[in-house]
């Protein structure tokens, strides 16, 4: 077993090059994110990952892929899911017959839909995609806005628990996010540095509840590139406080923690300066993530992504950070179990049919 892949990277383009190559082979290298740019097809999508498992078995091939508009992947067969507020807003319904009914709706509803999104991705050989949102929708977030369930922590647990059941259905492990909560602050950690200033007390009684509830069942946890200053000064996903302290010790996680994406501006400026990819990624990992991503960075010849990976090599020959094996072991848990399903025989599929019906 390798001691530890920590590193998700990206790709450029349709199909590997040589560089492409080199990096998958990285002893470093444990996962892939795939982007709209790297699809066309499922022809091609099957072509690209079958040749990243001949290069790495043991490579996780990752997606954002929620539905709503943070969806990669949305033609050629692929279903166009709701955003999840739409399963929210089955929840409030109970027009139907009996009191109660929009919940058992809106629980079928998300269990199918988390079926057909993992069913249709492992189909064309992605292993895993960075979902459910458990962010609450507090009403301000453009950024979350409709990728949220709902406000009520309550009903945003019980619809993710029923998402994440359709993902294990098909075979996909999942990921909650954004840890403890994004849906508070109004600004965009992709593009500035969101700081919310509730107390420890207020946020773990709301925003980031449905992490405590589902620990049983979640098998990933995403952390914010949000600074919560009565709590720490540093981002939640570079705060040992949160992640270890909190996330491991207070609320009982113990799946895979992965770092948001190092090249947003919420990583990238810490205590008032522009961190290197490297120092971020060590900063991440030092604090209690297991995986740290870094995306959109391979055109143009991938220099940052090599750095990156050079800094890391530099860290563990000087004692900086070492690779950790319980953490290569949560990152293998997140490997699907058994084969992929074939595209066709997925379509005619009883149990994919009634789960495209509920969906509606």
């Amino acid at each position: 077993m390798t001691a530890h892949a920590p590193v998700v990277l990206d790709i450029a383009g349709l199909a590997l090059d040589d560089a492409d190559r080199r990096r998958v082979r990285h002893p470093l290298v444990g996962g892939l994110i795939l982007f709209a740019r790297n699809w066309q097809d499922r022809r091609q999508l099957g072509e690209l990952t079958r040749e990243l498992k001949s290069l790495r078995p043991d490579l996780l091939i990752c997606i954002d892929h929620e539905g709503g508009r943070v969806q990669r992947l949305r033609s050629d067969g692929f279903t166009h899911l709701p955003p999840m507020r739409r399963f929210g807003a089955l929840w409030s319904d109970d027009a139907g017959a009996a009191p109660g009914s929009g919940v058992l709706r809106a629980c079928d509803a998300a269990t199918a839909a988390g079926y057909v999104l993992g069913a249709e991705l492992r189909a064309c050989g992605v292993d895993f995609s960075f979902t459910p949102v458990l962010d609450l929708d507090h009403g301000g977030s453009a950024v979350i806005g409709d990728r949220a369930f709902a406000r009520d922590p309550r009903t945003v647990a019980l619809l993710a628990k029923s998402l994440m059941h359709g993902l294990l259905q098909a075979g996909m492990a999942n990921c909650g996010k954004h840890f403890p909560g994004h849906g508070f602050v109004r600004a965009d950690s992709h593009v500035a540095v969101p700081v919310d200033r509730r107390s420890l007390r207020a946020i773990l009684a709301d925003d980031a509840a449905p992490y405590g509830w589902l620990r049983s069942c979640l098998a990933g946890v995403m952390p914010a590139h949000v600074i919560y200053p009565k709590v720490d000064s540093l981002p939640a996903g570079f705060s040992a406080r949160w992640l270890r302290a909190i996330l491991r010790g207070r609320l009982g996680f113990d799946g895979a923690i992965f770092s948001d994406d190092l090249s947003m501006e919420g990583a990238r400026r810490i205590g008032g300066r522009e961190l290197a990819y490297a120092d971020a990624a060590l900063l991440a990992l030092q604090a209690g993530c297991d995986l740290v991503l870094l995306c959109n960075q391979s055109s143009g010849g991938g220099a940052p992504i090599d750095a990156l990976l050079e800094g890391l090599e530099r860290a563990r020959a000087d004692r900086c950070w070492q690779p950790d094996a319980a953490s290569e072991a949560r990152r293998r848990q997140l490997l699907p179990a058994q084969p992929a399903p074939d595209w066709d025989a997925l379509q005619r599929s009883p149990a994919y049919r009634r789960a495209l019906a509920l969906i509606g």
